[in-house]
Order: C-alpha cells, then sequence, then structure tokens
C-alpha cells in the first residue's frame, strides 16, 4: 500500500498527457454547417467571372530557368510570383484598374478591370530606361502615391534586383506606358553594359505605411532568398536554402525605407535599420500593419515561411523608425506553436481587419496546412486587449494582445494557403476571409518526399542538393481551391464556401485583391494564379445590405486630383443598434495581392438612417487628428486636413 502514492506520482504525467490529449481532440472535432445552413449561407452571395485583358503576344512559359544548384526543385524556385492589385490608376476616381504579374510572361502588367468602361489598352510596365537583367522576375505590384502629387504610382519589387518606382507623370487620357517614369528605389551605380548590377535583392513581401508618423508613405520590404543569384542558369553556386524548417534566419533580411522628401523625377527614401536584425532575417512571404493602440503609428506584422513570425510594436518618432519585438503569452494549456512569435509554422501572409466585429483589429495568418501532409493551422489572432489603452500597455511590456482562435471559429485548416483578404461581400456587417491555396500543380505526388524533407536534420536543410526533386510533373498539394471563409448565423465559426460559390478552380492562386470596380456598392474580387490566367469575379450579390465607402484624401498640390491618399486613416463606426466596427485604409500589406485604398463597411439592414464614423489621421506635417461625422449610407470622399470635409467625388 505505501508505494502506491509513489506509482500515482510516476503515472501522473503521462495520465495529464492522456486527458489533455482527449479534451483537444474533442475540442478539435467541431460541428459541421448543414447542407440547409450552407445553402442560405451560399446563397446570400453570386459572382459572375469575366476575362481579365491582357497585351497580345506575350510568350507563355511554365516554370522559371534557375541557379543549377536549384536546377532539381526548379518547380519549387518557380511556385511564387502571381500578384494582383487594384486602385485608381487613370485618376477616374473608382478603384478599376489593375496591375498584375503572370508568371507566365514574367511581365508587369497594367489592364482596365472588366465592366469599368474604360477603353485602354493593356500594356507592360517594363523597366526601361533603367538598366534589368534576364536574371530577375517580377514578384508584385504596390499602388501607392509616393511623390504626393494626387496620381498613384506603381512599386514593382523582383526576384534579382531591388525594387523599382513608376512614377505618374500625371494626366494622359488614355492610361498607356508612357504615362509613367520608371526610378530606381534605391540609388544606383551607372551602368556600363546596360545591365542590371545592383544588389540581388529576392523580395516576396512589401508593406507600405506612414510608419514614423510623419505624414507620408514609408515602405517595409521584406526579401527571401539570401542576396544571392537564384534565377542566374550560369549562377555562382553560393545559393542556399533555409537554415531550419522552424527557425531559419538566413533570409534575404527586412529592409524598411523611410519617405525623406518628393523630387522631381518622383521620390527619395532612405534605409533606416528599424528592427533588430535579430529579427528581421526570417524567410518572409507576408508583411502586413495596423495601428492598435491607437497613437496612429502602425504596428507590423511578418509572416515568415520559415522562422517564427514577428510583430513589432511602433515606437518610432517622426524622421526615426523604431519596432520592439512582442510576442504573445503562453498558458499552461497552449502549445507553443501557438503563442504568437513561438509558431513553428509557415507562415504565408498575414491580414489585419476586424473579424469578430470589436472595434479592434484582429489578425489572419494563412499558413501550410495540408490534410495528410504539412497539417499545421492558419492562425486567427483575436485581439483581446479590453481597449487601445489596454493594448498600449500590454505592448509596452512586450505581450503581444492575441489569442489563436482559429480552431474554434473551424478555419485553421484549408489546404497550401497563401494570400488572404478580409473582405464583405454581401454588406451584412460581417467580414469575410478569401485565402489563396495551392503549391506545385502537376501529376505525380511528390509530397512524401516534402515531409521526409521536413522530418531532416536543420543543419543539412540549407544545402540545396539535401532537398527532394520538385520537377516539372511533379505535384504538392497542386489542386487546391480558394477558401472563401464565411461566418455563420448566431456564431462565431466560419464555413468554407468556395465550391458552393462555383469559386473552386483548382489551378494554384497567390494574390488576392478587393474593391468596389464599378462603383455599385459591393466589392468585386480579383485572384492571381500562379502558371494560370488571373481571374476576376463580379460581385452581383443581390441579397445584400446598405453600405458605407469611404475614400479618403489628404491636400496636394497636384493638378485634377482632389488629393493624395491619406495613409494610417482609421474609421470607427458605430451603427444604429450599437454595434462597433473598425476599417482602414490599408497601404499595401499581404502577400501579393493588394486591395484598393477604399475604406468599406457593411451596414446590414441599417434601414436608412445615418452612421456614425470617428476618424482618426495624420496630416501632412504628421500632426494627429479626429472627427466624428454621422454619414448617410453610400460613397463619400473625404479631404483630411485639420478637419474632414466632404468633397465633390471625380
Amino acid at each position: 500500500m505505501s508505494q502506491k502514492p509513489g506509482v500515482l506520482r510516476r503515472l501522473a504525467p503521462a495520465a495529464f498527457v492522456l486527458a489533455l490529449v482527449g479534451t483537444l481532440f474533442v475540442a478539435a472535432q467541431l460541428p459541421e454547417a448543414s447542407a440547409a445552413d450552407r445553402a442560405d449561407l451560399a446563397s446570400r452571395f453570386t459572382f459572375t467571372e469575366q476575362p481579365i485583358a491582357l497585351p497580345p503576344g506575350l510568350p507563355e512559359n511554365h516554370v522559371r530557368e534557375v541557379n543549377p544548384k536549384y536546377e532539381h526543385i526548379k518547380s519549387w524556385v518557380s511556385s511564387v510570383g502571381a500578384a494582383i492589385s487594384v486602385n485608381d490608376l487613370d485618376g477616374g476616381g473608382k478603384a478599376d484598374d489593375l496591375c498584375l504579374v503572370d508568371t507566365r510572361t514574367d511581365a508587369v502588367v497594367v489592364t482596365p478591370a472588366p465592366g469599368s468602361g474604360q477603353s485602354y489598352a493593356p500594356f507592360v510596365l517594363d523597366t526601361a530606361p533603367l538598366p534589368i537583367s534576364d536574371t530577375s522576375a517580377p514578384m508584385g505590384c504596390v499602388p501607392g502615391d509616393f511623390n504626393l502629387d494626387g496620381w498613384n504610382d506603381l512599386l514593382v519589387y523582383y526576384w534579382g534586383r531591388t525594387p523599382v518606382l513608376f512614377i505618374h507623370n500625371g494626366g494622359r487620357d488614355p492610361l498607356a506606358r508612357p504615362c509613367f517614369t520608371a526610378t530606381e528605389l534605391l540609388e544606383q551605380l551607372p551602368s556600363p553594359d546596360g545591365k542590371y548590377h545592383g544588389k540581388l535583392w529576392n523580395t516576396n513581401a512589401v508593406a507600405v505605411a506612414d510608419f514614423d508618423g510623419d505624414g507620408h508613405a514609408d515602405i517595409g520590404v521584406f526579401n527571401y532568398f539570401p542576396d544571392t543569384q537564384v534565377l542566374d542558369p550560369n549562377g555562382q553556386p553560393g545559393v542556399q536554402m533555409n537554415h531550419s524548417m522552424s527557425r531559419a534566419q538566413n533570409a534575404g533580411g527586412a529592409h524598411i525605407m523611410r519617405w525623406v522628401s518628393a523630387t522631381a523625377k518622383g521620390a527619395r527614401f532612405e534605409e533606416q535599420v528599424a528592427i533588430a536584425p535579430e529579427f528581421a532575417t526570417g524567410w518572409t512571404l507576408g508583411a502586413a500593419s495596423a495601428d492598435l493602440d491607437g497613437d496612429q503609428l502602425p504596428e507590423l506584422y511578418l509572416a515568415n515561411d520559415f522562422g517564427n513570425d514577428r510583430m513589432f510594436h511602433n515606437v518610432s518618432t517622426p524622421g526615426k523608425i523604431k519596432f520592439k519585438l512582442i510576442e504573445g503569452s503562453r498558458g499552461p494549456f497552449d502549445p507553443k506553436s501557438l503563442v504568437l512569435g513561438h509558431d513553428s509554422f509557415k507562415g504565408m501572409s498575414i491580414e489585419f481587419g476586424d473579424l469578430a466585429s470589436t472595434g479592434r483589429f484582429d489578425m489572419f495568418v494563412s499558413n501550410i496546412t495540408a490534410e495528410w501532409g504539412l497539417e499545421e493551422s492558419n492562425m486567427v489572432w483575436r485581439n483581446d486587449a479590453a481597449d487601445a489603452a489596454d493594448a498600449r500597455a500590454r505592448m509596452s511590456r512586450g505581450d503581444a494582445p492575441f489569442v489563436n482562435k482559429a480552431s474554434a471559429m473551424n478555419m485553421a485548416w484549408v489546404g497550401w494557403g497563401w494570400d488572404a483578404k478580409m473582405a464583405d461581400f454581401d454588406n451584412s456587417g460581417r467580414l469575410a476571409v478569401v485565402q489563396a491555396c495551392g503549391f506545385v500543380k502537376g501529376t505525380i505526388n511528390r509530397f512524401n518526399w516534402l515531409q521526409e524533407l521536413a522530418m531532416t536534420n536543420d543543419l543539412l536543410l540549407q544545402e540545396p542538393d539535401m532537398w527532394p526533386k520538385a520537377m516539372p510533373g511533379d505535384d504538392i498539394s497542386g489542386s487546391q481551391p480558394i477558401g472563401f471563409w464565411v461566418r455563420e448565423d448566431g456564431s462565431e465559426k466560419f464555413v468554407n464556401l468556395a465550391d458552393d460559390l462555383g469559386l473552386g478552380d483548382p489551378t494554384p492562386s497567390r494574390g488576392i485583391a478587393v474593391a468596389d470596380v464599378d462603383n455599385d456598392g459591393d466589392q468585386d474580387l480579383m485572384i492571381a494564379r500562379q502558371w494560370g490566367a488571373p481571374q476576376f469575379f463580379r460581385n452581383d450579390t443581390t441579397k445584400r445590405g446598405d453600405y458605407l465607402g469611404l475614400r479618403l484624401y489628404r491636400p496636394t498640390t497636384g493638378a485634377g486630383a482632389p488629393g493624395t491618399p491619406a495613409y494610417g486613416a482609421v474609421a470607427k463606426l458605430t451603427t444604429a443598434d450599437g454595434a462597433t466596427h473598425v476599417a482602414q485604409l490599408d497601404g499595401g500589406g499581404g502577400h501579393s495581392g493588394k486591395r484598393s485604398f477604399e475604406v468599406f463597411f457593411g451596414l446590414g439592414n441599417a434601414g436608412g438612417k445615418p452612421v456614425s464614423v470617428e476618424l482618426s489621421w495624420r496630416d501632412l506635417n504628421g500632426n494627429p487628428h479626429s472627427s466624428r461625422l454621422d454619414l448617410a449610407a453610400g460613397w463619400h470622399d473625404l479631404t483630411l486636413t485639420d478637419k474632414a470635409q466632404e468633397v465633390a467625388a471625380r
């Protein structure tokens, strides 16, 4: 008898583990929406696909040429680059111009959105007269007014060179290639032979925001591969892969570019060391920012494919950008990988939005969640701060005010995730999440080889020769449709309605963009496909609610334009029933999709009653302001100075 307590003590840890596993298993068995409920939810959405016009005569490739060390994994190395953004590029007052990267052609294309009524011909945005190399490739396109003249420019980022600013010259109807002048984001030495000889950045994520609060848009450029000859078939063998699946820190690094001045040719930026180097070298695929503590300085989240995701509290002052690392707190029942900043998952993209309709910014982090493969988890980081002051106090202590609710919200698993965007497509007042999916499309399943690699000693991973073959014909999660997550009625759980809505195309997707392209009061959807044609889905939803759309500007001296985008402006809306929602003017974040600058709220059945909106912004001198307005449903164009004033729409 005297030995039984000792035996029980020895068995207690095992019993605890079994009980915990059983509890988690039961908790994970979330009930699925019934067929009737799915049908009812799906009936609220209708999308009509329309073709996107592309320039004629472009080539159509299916894989890239790569460094000889990567030849046996060229399909893996060729798995990124499809991108799409939507904004107002012609000054017409509507976000109805697309800038896309089509990997089949390795071209950056500007084209009118389908149904926009525009007649200009799609054109390729080449870098001339800047030097370019045939061993570089575009990876994304970010609209923004970088020289403050009221016309949206384009920032294009690449593998194999530093980004290029295409500055809009103003005017010129119709829109065409001569409307833009290519300028270097980083100053370069003159090229002796017309080819690019600068830094070999390999960029897969860009975030644009006013990081230091001086009233101007700064640029975060986040690189994937180290600065090496990734796409050079004759390149030197000094290339490498990640030195760990979960904690790699040998990537190309983060580059924070502070806006300095507008120039005759565009804008001048200077690089600042804003992030401690030990936190800035994950293999970044997604980046986004939002103001969490009400100081009108946006926090920053980096989604790292290899390496822990990183989140930073913005402690900048005008002229000096600085980010301080913050991490989640781990409770006794929390797996380490479900604690913010301690994850070992593959962060593919990040999106901020008021997903829970609480008036606070939540986050959706897309991950690899392939069934019977690398079945990790998306992250739905719910903001559990009581208010902005509580968030500020906690972040000042290094504590990120978020808890993961992906499983409880039924959003943990979808496939091989990429870009994600939150949007209200039926104007119900509840955000949906659209998530790109799929990796390498082929005919021979090679996932078992990838799983074996994932169990390899980390010390061997950085050597490309250790990686299993991934060549044309090989398939790794290559037939997964997008996720279209919609919240169930009366519940915090979501259901994926992609197949129900006819959005089940199995071609791998990468970038997601949203905007009210046709100005009819609902948001349309755009998808960039990897090695496939981009897609435009017009929103034809009939069971939609009222809406409030805001176009927010700051004054500019540019002729013929109402102003420059009010980067960092935040709108907090209170409906007649007392519900609160928050949204921001998104300068550009995520993976390779960029939404428009419009701030859009679905109002549900508002009954024609005005809604109260509290706006917060900084003027062009960096001074903070706020204003409360009562606005009727519909579109509103507002100029923000020391006050908010409605102006006539273009």
